[in-house]
């Protein structure tokens, strides 16, 4: 019995620790493009990758605090903001696989205020026109933002510093409230880009699970993956190094940022709320993992999977959205035909970026912490270009270094 259970905690060890071999690809194209923007000051700092079949180029380049000249570093954590969405979009999607709900569920189904439904016609001089919803809202219609709702309900737009969001309200308390408010249009007929939306297939989450989603998420997606440095709460520590805003305007050296409206000092306290729409913090180390998973259609590099192939395949990367309305899946942008030239991934406020082709094993990752424009965009589209059309040589990859469950 004892050898027995020797056994077994041997093998968990090599399972928790199995990671998938990298190969560096001793590349420089990203660093090629951005020195110059660092060396005038206009780009504080950044962290890039870029991955192909087991080929990766990492770079992070510049600070993550200019003025202490603290370089950036993959373990700084940062705010994603709406790459939270795609978060909420796998907690859907596990549902969903395990059949403990349908994309086209109404949501009224779980919550019940969202029975009767009142559009929005007209807003003229404070006086509103309204008219019942005819069409219902579904599951599916919240998580690709087809649903009729504002970016944000008025429970995360008071604030007695001056207007924006001053750290969110619970999960049900914002469905509540978003249901008892006009939508703008009829449910399913068009798009609006809505943390509103995702924070309601959130509220869904808790009520067919009984957990609170950030719990949820945890327990099914975050510690999994062991993104240990991933929550809506940083640790005094962690801010002690995390990647601080600036302002940016081409030509021009970049400003500190001491805050922005929508995300207020302290962001660990008791007025910050977890929000499916935007609110996760992380660093570049762990949303490599998060990302890596859907590259892999729903399996971790450490040999842990979340979602099986076919559910990441047929609904989050490709759209869940009718035809004649673009491309986007469950709280992720996708395409409308997924092919192997097709990504899929989500960008945030701040900056950051990620993207995948789970065809070709491709991903590309970009953090910052900037308000503003971007001039180095489009060299960095020619760098990947540049990168991803070498012919790279992945024989000395093994699928995992250690056992995987």
């Amino acid at each position: 019995m004892k050898k027995l259970l020797f056994l077994l905690a041997i093998t968990f060890c090599l399972s928790a620790s199995a990671q998938k071999k990298v190969i560096d690809s001793k590349t420089t194209f990203a660093r090629e493009v951005l020195q110059p923007y660092v060396d005038r000051g206009e780009l504080p700092g950044a962290i890039s990758i870029f991955y192909n079949n087991g080929v990766q180029e990492t770079c992070c380049i510049g600070y993550a605090n200019v003025e202490t000249k603290r370089p950036i570093r993959l373990d700084n954590v940062f705010m994603q903001c709406s790459q939270t969405k795609g978060f909420c979009g796998v907690t859907i999607a596990k549902l969903v696989e395990e059949g403990k709900l349908s994309l086209d569920d109404p949501v009224s189904k779980y919550l019940p205020e969202f029975k009767e439904l009142w559009v929005q016609d007209s807003d003229k001089d404070g006086i509103k026109t309204l008219h019942k919803a005819k069409n219902v809202l579904t599951v599916r219609m919240v998580l690709n933002h087809t649903g009729g709702f504002p970016f944000e309900c008025s429970a995360k737009r008071s604030d007695v510093r001056g207007g924006g969001w001053s750290g969110g309200a619970p999960l049900r308390q914002v469905a509540s409230i978003a249901a008892g408010s006009p939508i703008m249009f009829e449910p399913g007929t068009k798009d609006m880009y809505s943390n509103t939306g995702i924070d309601i297939g959130a509220a869904v989450v808790e009520v067919i699970t009984g957990m609170k989603w950030e719990d949820y998420l945890k327990k099914e997606v975050l510690d999994p993956l062991g993104m240990k440095s991933t929550w809506f709460w940083p640790t005094d520590k962690q801010l002690k190094k995390q990647i601080e805003m600036y302002d940016v305007k081409e030509g021009q050296t970049a400003v500190y940022r001491l805050e922005n409206g929508w995300e207020q000092r302290p962001y660990n306290d008791g007025h910050v709320f977890a929000s499916a729409g935007a609110g996760l913090w992380t660093t570049a180390n762990d949303q490599l993992k998060f990302y890596k998973m859907l590259m892999n259609l729903g399996m971790g590099d450490n040999g842990v999977r979340i979602l099986k192939e076919e559910t990441v395949k047929s609904i989050l990367a490709q759209t869940t959205r009718p035809d004649n309305l673009g491309g986007y899946s469950l709280g992720l942008n996708a395409p409308k035909k997924d092919g192997e030239n097709e990504w899929f991934g989500h960008g945030g406020a701040w900056g950051t970026n990620c993207m995948v082709n789970w065809h070709k094993k491709q991903l590309k990752l970009w953090v910052v912490q900037v308000n503003g424009s971007q001039p180095w965009n489009g060299p960095m589209g020619k760098a990947a270009e540049k990168f991803f059309s070498q012919t790279i040589d992945t024989s000395g990859i093994d699928a995992y270094t250690g056992r995987t469950k």
